[in-house]
């Protein structure tokens, strides 16, 4: 059942998109092992969440199913890929991000009362935008606009699949520089800041879609700096 899954997401997933398509067999030797790594289940550990069971032939008789206790889901793969750019031996490419997973990335589909879980980076997000571009959140909010529709798949899939990959990767060293996933709400912030003189002439949800668009020409480290580094 699982094994449909992953071949599923990576058809829909890897296989459509641009930047990664020809990563699709090194993404099918991680994701299948990966479903039945039970090391994997270490995570739940430090998670509010506990792992979907599957129940046998009698009622009291279940156990973790698939044995990672993780369910791919669609956009999983992004997960991976970007780290196809770096590493060629598949061994390696599965340890790095097994690790990645069972440290960071799992937060950002797991509900928790985390302050790097999904939700606790989108109250970030919503504090940040509001503290650092009030102009912008006042205005989007008034026309009845959340900015938050538009952040969140950003955050989940930690900017993977949107932004070019180098730039992926990059943001990705950051998460382990600062070992924290905050930096992708404060990312999001930027972005908005960067594109402010648009958004403030929109005032529709299709207006606002269009200017977010396409984030590959964009570059994380002068944005990063546009929000750490200089005043409100």
């Amino acid at each position: 059942m699982t094994d449909l899954l992953v071949c599923k997401e990576v058809q829909l997933t890897a296989s459509n998109d641009d930047m990664h398509f020809v990563f699709c067999d090194y993404t099918y030797q991680v994701l299948l092992p990966f479903t039945r790594d039970s090391t994997v289940l270490e995570h739940f550990q430090s998670s509010l969440a506990s792992p979907p069971r599957a129940i046998g032939k009698k009622i009291n008789d279940s156990q973790v199913f698939p044995p990672s206790g993780v369910i791919p889901f669609h956009g999983f793969s992004m997960y991976v890929l970007p780290l196809c750019y770096l590493y060629d031996d598949p061994v390696t490419l599965y340890v790095i991000f097994r690790q990645l997973y069972i440290r960071y990335f799992y937060k950002l589909h797991t509900i928790s009362n985390d302050p790097s879980s999904i939700l606790g980076l989108c109250l970030l997000f919503e504090r940040l935008l509001q503290w650092r571009e009030p102009e912008i959140f006042f205005h989007l909010r008034s026309s009845g606009i959340q900015p938050i529709r538009f952040v969140f798949k950003w955050i989940m899939r930690a900017f993977s699949g949107f932004l070019a990959p180098d730039q992926v990767l990059l943001l990705w060293d950051r998460i382990l520089g600062f070992d924290s996933l905050e930096i992708l709400a404060v990312l999001a912030v930027a972005i908005f800041s960067y594109r402010k003189e648009n958004l403030l002439l929109v005032n529709t949800t299709a207006g606002v879609e269009a200017i977010l668009a396409d984030l590959t020409p964009l570059r994380i480290v002068s944005l990063l700096q546009l929000v750490l580094f200089t005043r409100s």
